[in-house]
């Protein structure tokens, strides 16, 4: 709530201060009148203008985009990955190589798994691995046929 008062504090100020402006009676196209009117007005509406933004989500949105965005990226990476290790992932794997932390490398293959990317195995010693089977199989797109053809 702050934001969105101090927003409309400082936009009634630059409204003030324009109208004082116009009303002065100063030549508009002096430097220093312009100088003084951006200081007095301009400055006010943008600090004002951006906190109403900020206090009706302008800030959360465009996190949420750069976020989405990060783990696209990272997403795609890990499928860059499967491809150079035969389809078969670890976490760990993923942790070192992409440099990012195991909860995270975890919470990737795992959003990837769940949306039908990859499949989990385990080992006698109780190793998790992710397997790709897209990826695994990518060698035999060159003897693909239509869904129709005999």
């Amino acid at each position: 709530m702050g934001r969105l008062l101090g927003g409309v504090a400082l936009l009634a100020l630059a409204l003030l201060m324009g109208w004082g402006f116009l009303r002065s009676g100063a030549d508009p196209l002096a430097l220093r009148t312009l100088v003084a009117l951006f200081i007095a007005a301009g400055l006010p509406a943008a600090a004002g203008g951006l906190l109403v933004a900020r206090h009706f989500g302008l800030g959360r949105r465009i996190e949420h985009r750069r976020e989405a965005l990060r783990r696209d990226t990272l997403e795609a990476e890990v499928l860059k990955m499967a491809g150079r290790h035969g389809g078969r992932l670890t976490a760990v794997e993923v942790a070192g190589e992409l440099a990012v932390p195991t909860t995270t490398a975890e919470e990737v293959l795992n959003e990837l798994m769940a949306r039908e990317m990859a499949e989990i195995e385990i080992t006698d010693s109780g190793l998790l691995v992710y397997t790709f089977h897209d990826v695994r199989h990518l060698s035999e797109k060159g003897s693909a046929r239509g869904l129709l053809d005999p």
